[in-house]
């Protein structure tokens, strides 16, 4: 079989259907990768410097004879890595490979599957090709919607509930694994690297350019993108500038939902949580909290009193996202009020949705 060499428009397309193979040293792999590849690495991280060095101080073809030491003795369990890869899709032997820049190591990899009977699709210019792919979706001109709302209103729940309807949703928040606060990583996985934030939120975004698969719903996906209204910065990552001024200068949908209402959601969303690490989330906002409020939010989780300490945090947090609100340029001009009585998104979203059609 002929290995195919394709741009990375059509090798996201077929990786919708065939296995994503990174040949890519490990670290590489783990530093950031296309989402849902799988790692088949032709050099360790050890054997890739060997080479790199090589390559620089001798040329080329020395580079590829101390390469070919380390791929001899690979190539039988390459090839069973591949069978075990492609083992779970039925009725292909199609593969998607891929290295840093489309070089070498692709080729190598490559070569070899093929020469084994795999057919090979090979990324012109590899995970860099991909990156560049990646930046210029923050570039594009989306539709987006803001669904806005003080701390405890449910945002999150109700952008679940306009997904099963069919909606385009991105969870920022669900990429990030961060919720936004100084409580957000309270009950996460460990955040992504920078790099790989921004490869899930690209992939996503031409995701939710297509219609929801998943329902029934025959909604136009041109009704626009819900995201929920975040700060740059969602625990340590940021959010790419190119997209966070288009956030910026989008339609907000803000639920106004009583003070006591959301502050019941908040502690039976997160009253249960570690009375350590809910504490160690107050202090590393004591110099914006205050001292005073700090010492009585702390005394009061000390007693077990979390009504109280939510209080004294969720009216922090009101005046931190109220500034962050009307920050925006013409912000009144992009704001729209939604009154709701309860966080109950089932009921919200109905009033959501009329308000934004």
């Amino acid at each position: 079989m002929a290995i195919e060499k394709i741009n990375i428009e059509k090798f996201l397309q077929l990786a919708n259907q065939y296995p994503v193979i990174d040949v890519r040293s490990p670290g590489e792999f783990m530093h950031a990768q296309i989402p849902g590849a799988c790692s088949l690495p032709l050099f360790n991280d050890e054997e890739r410097k060997i080479v790199g060095t090589i390559y620089k101080q001798q040329g080329r073809e020395a580079a590829i004879k101390i390469g070919l030491d380390f791929f001899g003795i690979k190539m039988k369990k390459m090839v069973e890595e591949a069978e075990a890869i492609i083992g779970s899709r039925q009725h292909t032997n199609c593969l998607l490979v891929h290295c840093w820049r489309g070089g070498m190591r692709s080729a190598a990899v490559a070569w070899l599957l093929d020469m084994y009977g795999f057919k090979i699709f090979t990324l012109s210019g590899g995970y860099k090709a991909f990156r560049n792919w990646v930046l210029k979706q923050f570039d594009t001109a989306h539709n987006l919607k803001i669904l806005g709302g003080y701390t405890g209103s449910g945002k999150t729940l109700l952008l679940q509930e306009l997904y099963s309807k069919g909606y385009p949703v991105i969870d920022l928040e669900n990429l990030a694994n961060h919720k936004g606060s100084a409580f957000g990583a309270i009950g996460e996985n460990p955040q992504p690297a920078q790099e790989m934030f921004e490869n899930l939120l690209a992939i996503k975004l031409n995701e939710v350019n297509k219609p929801n698969l998943n329902t029934s719903s025959s909604l136009p996906h041109t009704s626009g993108i819900w995201l929920e209204d975040e700060s740059q910065r969602i625990g340590k990552l940021i959010i790419p500038n190119a997209f966070w001024d288009k956030m910026r200068n989008s339609p907000v949908y803000f639920l106004e939902i009583p003070f006591e209402e959301r502050l019941n959601y908040l502690i039976a969303t997160y009253g249960n949580f570690e009375k350590e690490k809910l504490a160690e989330a107050i202090e590393r906002i004591q110099k914006r909290l205050g001292g005073l409020e700090t010492k009585q939010a702390l005394h009061f989780l000390s007693e077990n009193n979390i009504r109280e300490c939510f209080s004294i945090l969720l009216k922090y947090y009101d005046k931190l996202y109220l500034k962050g609100l009307s920050n925006r340029k013409n912000y009144e001009s992009l704001l729209n009020i939604i009154p709701c009585q309860s966080v109950n998104s089932a009921v919200n979203v109905n009033k959501l949705t009329l308000k934004a059609a």
